[in-house]
């Protein structure tokens, strides 16, 4: 779109998120960062910048080109709606935007839709949406746990090779940072070394709803999704095993071809040769997802599929979508 370095700002610049956000756009080669915002560290060094926390009722997004909301539901879509009408390009790390309908939202997060009209925003998984992102004004920006997630059913979903109406069963891993930066008991360094433990186990997790929601979209006949994460002893990176039951017509030994055919010309997707597994190493502070595939018998499918989950799963994947909606070259920043 231009070849002028624009100006982006970061709402909520402190989390862990943010910081990483922060860490991407400062050397990103088309992006002046004016500003970072962070009402509980106002006034102290952002750092890898010149800049300081600013309040966020200080922050201007008419002053911006686009700017980055790495900040809690219910909160965000309030300053999408702001930073929009400023004139700004948006695009939401929070679960404001992703859901299609004000009644899903208010089924998984408990409260009404500040702005229903913001849902009509795509949803920015490249890998899936692209042509939807390019030009877009403002970005629904998925999470963690489902980018893994529908990253590795991408390529079974897209061919309809999942036996119609079986549960897709997904046990899902990830990092302490995953959880946001406020203290919390039980993420206290005590609690959770040498522990490892399932929550929101089943189909309670916040997120069903919009992984099954983008499931359905690519196939409708797909089952329903059993979602158990858990809270691994480490900083960051997130691991979802993925357990499928394939059509009759599919058999396991076609997926490693289906699966490298699907993400051969994607630049933040590696799909691992047969007989590897994907670990976290793969993606720790790296800004791509990495798939292996373990045929278990001719109709079940075993899937690992991993990313950082500050990275992939938030701030690089926010990078991602901003360049392709403003026509930069889509891995700018990031390889």
């Amino acid at each position: 779109m231009t070849a002028q370095r624009l100006k982006a700002g970061v709402y909520g610049a402190s989390g862990y998120a943010g910081q990483d956000l922060v860490e991407l756009l400062a050397i990103h080669p088309s992006v002046e960062l004016v500003f970072a915002t962070s009402n509980t560290f106002a006034g102290q060094p952002v750092p890898g910048t010149s800049l300081r926390y600013l309040p966020s009722e200080e922050a201007d997004p008419s002053q911006t080109d686009a700017v980055f909301l790495a900040l809690p539901h219910g909160v965000s879509a309030r300053m999408a709606a702001r930073s929009a009408e400023a004139g700004a390009y948006v695009i939401d790390l929070s679960a404001d935007l992703r859901l299609d309908t004000p009644e899903s939202y208010e089924q998984w997060y408990g409260h009404t839709h500040p702005h229903p009209e913001l849902l009509e925003s795509p949803y920015g998984l490249p890998e899936i949406y692209r042509d939807r992102l390019a030009g877009a004004r403002m970005v629904a920006a998925p999470g963690c746990y489902p980018t893994t997630t529908l990253l590795g059913l991408y390529p079974l979903l897209r061919a309809g090779a999942l036996e119609a109406g079986r549960p897709i069963i997904v046990d899902a891993k990830s990092g302490v940072s995953g959880a946001g930066r406020d203290p919390k008991p039980h993420l206290m360094f005590a609690e959770v070394y040498g522990n490892f433990y399932p929550y929101s186990p089943g189909r309670s997790h916040r997120h069903v709803g919009e992984i099954e929601q983008e499931i359905r979209k690519l196939d409708p006949r797909a089952g329903t999704l059993v979602f158990t994460p858990h809270l691994l002893p480490v900083d960051r990176g997130l691991m979802a095993s993925i357990y499928v039951n394939l059509a009759s017509s599919f058999s396991s030994s076609e997926a490693q071809a289906l699966y490298e055919e699907c993400y051969q010309h994607e630049p933040l997707v590696q799909v691992l040769p047969a007989g590897q597994q994907a670990t976290l190493k793969h993606v720790v502070k790296k800004n791509g997802a990495v798939i292996s595939l373990t045929p278990v018998l001719p109709d079940l499918l075993h899937i690992t599929s991993v990313t950082d989950n500050l990275r992939k799963g938030a701030s690089s994947q926010a990078v991602q979508c901003f360049n392709l909606m403003f026509g930069l070259p889509e891995t700018a920043g990031l390889l």
